[in-house]
């Protein structure tokens, strides 16, 4: 049943490999890196390249390719795209950022007698450039479902 919608579904299916990809490409890094495997990176939010840009910059570009660039369908994946790429760099960054100080501040009120508290996720958001290349693979794999499909 799953991989009838995704057959009949190009860009579901773009915005699902777009995403695995990005997710995938993070342990990669992070082995690269670190010389350490995390798999809980496969499930988190944060980091290169970014699988939000990825999947919506796929899925839009897909429906673009598979709808026509001049339908609505259209126009709001772009705009659900632009959405999420800005509140991924914007407001989920500076919330990670904000993390980091809180943290901060935790650790040192720990080295006092003052109980510390629970460590806030810092990796939340991404820079621009994680969110860049997040789209530009989520455009590449929109594309090349495009073209295997034809």
């Amino acid at each position: 049943m799953l991989r009838n919608i995704l057959i009949i579904n190009p860009s579901l299916m773009a915005a699902l490999i777009a995403w695995a990809i990005a997710q995938v490409l993070k342990v990669v890094i992070e082995l690269i890196l670190t010389k350490k495997i995390n798999w809980a990176l496969l499930f988190q939010a944060g980091g290169m390249p970014s699988s939000h840009s990825a999947m919506v910059s796929a899925a839009a570009l897909s429906i673009g390719l598979n709808s026509g660039f001049y339908q609505p369908v259209f126009a709001v994946a772009a705009i659900f795209a632009m959405i999420v790429i800005y509140d991924a760099t914007g407001i989920r960054r500076e919330s990670g950022r904000q993390a980091v100080l809180i943290n901060s501040i935790i650790e040192e009120f720990s080295k006092g007698k003052i109980p510390p508290g629970e460590k806030l996720k810092e990796v939340l958001g991404h820079t621009p450039g994680e969110a860049f290349l997040g789209t530009l693979l989520g455009l590449t794999i929109g594309f090349l479902v495009y073209i295997s499909i034809i």
